[in-house]
């Protein structure tokens, strides 16, 4: 097992090298200088579009599910566990400056979505079954060519080991047995790894009885209880900022000083702060990843450039807000500084606040959070299996990633983020080198869709 661990831990270590933070952050400058930012004068119009104002139910558009049930299924697959695990872990390993490190990954993350999503509707593809499908792998097929096919074929391999569901469990079990199991006498190790065992297969069926009604009932589950729990975070979170009010401008001046020290935790690295923060970032929102392509390719609409508005929100969503929020709470409460390691430490800060039940509280969030990103990560692998293999071999890809949320509540957190993270840089790679490619048809067909708007054609 060290052996594996090493291995892994080596391999993710290599792919998040400079080469790939130039690209993440480099290509999203890139995009965001190449639109001239034009995109970011439409942030009303994105509203508009997630509002339904402009939705097309006629039997002639693409899709299965609207703008808005898109974005939710993006962001259920982002704004989880990666925006408070996520945060805990840039703290503990980058410090407080990875934070603005995340953020700056972020600014750059709108573009990079747009560019993404946009294409993600510009260049879908039909599976073996004539199903019209979205995501990276489809764009390159359909948008660069079969001889760029193993950069698809790329993607797709590494897109059904980065959505496994092991990191989501894995966390989700510890705070359940820290916050239940061990306080009512199950102190063990046996007792830990019967409890994780059974509450891994409880999830799994969980999971089973919604995956099996597809995206349809995926993006229905994501659509009403991310923004519940969103807004229940937003509100747990508000008393506990409040409560450490005084502290708050110390803590953000900390975030942005130590982003160019890394005097906190690095011992002044500040290379590692960087790559730290745009990890996190990269894990947080995934723009660049590839994967909301995967979800905002099911958006019904024949406008390329409608989607494009309506991804661009999740950066800002889940990165710029509910990250910053996380981060603040870690560290006006200091537990940041203390030994526990991810999500225990995002309890440990509740509980001060809330003596008794603030873990109970985080519990609450983090259960449904991490289970509406379970299932979008189900639909994402279970997609890329299908271009692999064909669509009907996406059977076999539910029975093992329910085995796999069994697998995922016992095994070590380490391996796990390193397996992921290595993933997610893959993944990466092909994402953003076929976007670079064909940037010059986002910016085409923005400026005409964008054009068209001004004209008064949708009014």
């Amino acid at each position: 097992m060290d052996r594996i661990e090493a291995a892994v831990s080596a391999y993710a270590s290599f792919m998040w090298g400079l080469p790939l933070v130039i690209l993440l952050v480099g290509g999203g400058l890139f995009f965001t200088l190449h639109s001239r930012l034009r995109h970011f004068l439409y942030f009303r119009h994105s509203f508009d579009l997630l509002r339904g104002k402009y939705n097309d139910d006629s039997a002639s558009v693409g899709g299965d599910i609207s703008h808005y049930l898109a974005l939710a299924t993006a962001l259920a697959g982002t704004m989880g566990l990666g925006n408070i695990t996520g945060v805990a872990v840039a703290l503990t390993v980058g410090g407080p400056g990875a934070i603005f490190w995340m953020w700056m990954t972020a600014v750059v993350g709108i573009s990079t979505k747009f560019y993404t999503a946009t294409l993600a509707i510009l260049y879908r593809g039909t599976d073996d079954a004539g199903r019209l499908q979205g995501g990276p792998m489809y764009i390159i097929r359909e948008g660069l060519g079969r001889k760029w096919l193993p950069l698809a074929w790329l993607f797709a391999l590494a897109g059904m080991v980065g959505t496994l569901p092991v990191f989501q469990v894995n966390q989700l079990v510890q705070i359940i047995r820290d916050t239940v199991a061990i306080p009512n006498g199950l102190t063990s190790a046996e007792a830990h790894f019967n409890f994780d065992l059974g509450l891994g297969m409880v999830l799994a069926v969980i999971v089973f009885s919604v995956a099996v009604g597809n995206v349809k009932r995926v993006s229905a589950v994501a659509g009403k209880m991310v923004p519940a729990m969103v807004l229940f975070y937003f509100v747990i979170t508000a008393i506990l900022l409040i409560s450490h009010l005084d502290q708050i401008p110390a803590m953000l001046w900390l975030i942005v000083s130590d982003a160019f020290s890394g005097e906190a935790v690095s011992g002044g690295v500040i290379g590692t702060v960087i790559l730290i923060g745009v990890q996190r970032g990269a894990f947080s929102n995934e723009a660049g990843i590839g994967t909301e392509s995967l979800a905002h390719g099911a958006a019904k609409t024949n406008e390329p450039a409608r989607e494009g508005l309506v991804a661009m929100v999740g950066p800002i969503a889940d990165t710029l807000i509910v990250c910053t929020c996380t981060a603040l709470t870690l560290l006006v409460t200091g537990v940041w500084q203390g030994d526990a390691q991810g999500v225990t430490m995002a309890a440990q800060a509740y509980e001060q606040v809330f003596p008794g039940f603030g873990s109970y509280l985080l519990l609450v969030m983090v259960f449904v959070l991490s289970m509406t990103t379970v299932l979008t990560y189900w639909y994402y692998g279970s997609k890329c299996m299908g271009f692999l293999f064909g669509s009907a071999k996406e059977k076999y890809y539910m029975w093992a990633y329910m085995g796999l949320i069994v697998a995922g509540s016992v095994v070590s957190l380490e391996i796990v983020i390193n397996l992921l993270d290595g993933a997610y840089a893959t993944m990466a790679i092909p994402t953003m080198v076929s976007t670079l490619l064909l940037a010059p048809k986002v910016k085409r067909v923005a400026a005409n869709y964008f054009a068209r708007l001004k004209a008064g054609e949708f009014d």
